[in-house]
């Protein structure tokens, strides 16, 4: 399984870029097909004016689970968007098979990773959401920020961003993608991730919701 071309991050760092991570769960019997629509969806959508990457991950451990992390150039390339024709047909579609509701959140970026992604076979996604009481919000960012800052320097590495709710500025989700999984076990084990979680833990508001994914061939 190849990547499709990722845009690279840069790309998503402009000033009023929008980050939705979306998440989608269908009824098992429909992975097959929902999985073949939300590939044809992608490539329409990278199309789109003000479109800086779109990415869609299928659960590693669930069948039916996937998630659409896309970078928009500002709100109102998203708009645009979520008006399209094609977006309102794939959402019709999509609907037929759901377990549940399509759960759209919102970001702006935290912190951003720089640098060309490449192209690597069958790389591993990571999709975190992190959430904090909102007096410890501007601690957690300080928090998220090194651990990011770290984690780019970590071996295998190909994309460490973090991005924060709008709705909610004391919820972020981080993003990650790696080589390997033997990779991300190590970075698992690095002090800098023992350190974060260490300090995230007496003041978290959810347990850490870590879940893996693969690329949508």
């Amino acid at each position: 399984m190849m990547t499709t071309g990722p845009v690279p991050a840069t790309h998503a760092q402009e000033a009023d870029a929008i980050h939705v991570v979306t998440y989608i769960e269908v009824q098992p019997p429909a992975k097959s097909d929902a999985a073949e629509l939300l590939h044809a969806f992608r490539e329409t959508a990278r199309r789109d004016e003000g479109n800086l990457r779109f990415d869609v991950v299928e659960s590693s451990a669930r069948p039916g689970q996937f998630v659409i992390l896309a970078s928009w150039k500002d709100q109102k390339a998203l708009d645009a968007h979520a008006a399209a024709a094609h977006t309102k047909e794939f959402r019709d579609k999509i609907h037929a098979w759901r377990n549940s509701p399509i759960d759209d959140r919102i970001h702006t970026g935290l912190s951003l990773g720089a640098g060309e992604e490449g192209h690597v076979a069958r790389p591993l996604y990571v999709v975190t959401h992190v959430d904090v009481p909102p007096p410890f919000k501007d601690e957690c960012v300080a928090m998220l920020k090194k651990l990011a800052d770290d984690s780019r320097k970590d071996e295998g590495n190909l994309r460490y961003d973090v991005v924060q709710q709008m709705n909610r500025p004391n919820h972020f989700t981080v993003i990650e993608m790696w080589k390997s999984r033997k990779a991300f076990d190590a970075h698992g084990m690095s002090t800098h991730v023992r350190d974060f979680r260490d300090k995230l833990a007496p003041m978290s508001g959810a347990l850490y919701d870590e879940r893996l994914y693969r690329v949508l061939s």
